[in-house]
């Protein structure tokens, strides 16, 4: 397993606030997988898609995004297909909104992990709403370990055994819930640090967030983490 980063020089074309960027950027990724039928053929499918992105980076002070202005999106991915993709076919396409430059790509090592952290806030979708509305913080805790082992099983094709620790402290660190525009409605999430136990598999889940992100609608733009090594 290999996580590969991505690093896109993006011009925004239109003022844009912060808020509304994630779906902008979504609608660059979307029109660009459209001119490939194998890619918009995965994204129309209901499975893991194995690739994740940031918020265009730097924020304005105030969280406005400057027309005329160039910015870096970091995109990473488990998948040498769309690592490819990414780092070519992208800066073929643009939207009203955004347009990609330029591109680098880099191999992220598999060292030993103290932490990952979110940079866009982790996700979970479910009928009752926020989860802390009807969820424990060891349900949650149960719930970011089972979604990290489904993803492991699935781009491994092995059956991960789940008795182990996968860290040893977790941080929530908003006081309120976050929002995140999607398809017109806001869903509420959280940043959240994560400090990784040594136990082998917990290093494996760990590295592999780093390309496919932590809890849900990761090719949306959320739970993306970044690291920390020992």
């Amino acid at each position: 397993m290999q996580i590969i980063q991505i690093r896109v020089k993006v011009l925004v074309k239109e003022d844009t606030s912060a808020d509304q960027m994630q779906s902008r950027v979504c609608g660059l990724i979307d029109y660009s997988f459209s001119k490939r039928d194998e890619l918009l053929s995965m994204h129309n499918m209901n499975k893991y898609k194995f690739y994740c992105f940031d918020s265009l980076y730097p924020v304005e002070s105030d969280r406005i995004y400057k027309k005329g202005k160039v910015y870096a999106l970091t995109i990473r991915t488990l998948d040498l297909n769309l690592a490819e993709f990414f780092s070519n076919s992208l800066l073929d396409v643009e939207t009203y909104y955004v347009k990609a430059l330029s591109s680098e790509i880099k191999i992220i090592p598999q060292k030993p992990i103290e932490k990952i952290y979110s940079l866009t806030p982790a996700i979970i979708k479910n009928d009752s709403g926020y989860w802390r509305d009807s969820m424990s913080i060891d349900d949650y805790e149960r719930r970011l370990k089972e979604n990290l082992i489904k993803k492991y099983n699935d781009i491994t094709g092995e059956k991960m055994d789940e008795d182990f620790e996968l860290f040893n402290k977790i941080e929530l660190k908003n006081r309120k819930p976050i929002s995140v525009r999607y398809k017109n409605i806001k869903l509420l999430g959280d940043k959240v640090n994560l400090y990784i136990s040594d136990d082998k598999r917990a290093q494996q889940l760990a590295y592999m967030a780093l390309g496919s992100g932590i809890m849900e609608m990761n090719s949306r733009g959320c739970g993306f983490v970044n690291y920390k090594f020992l």
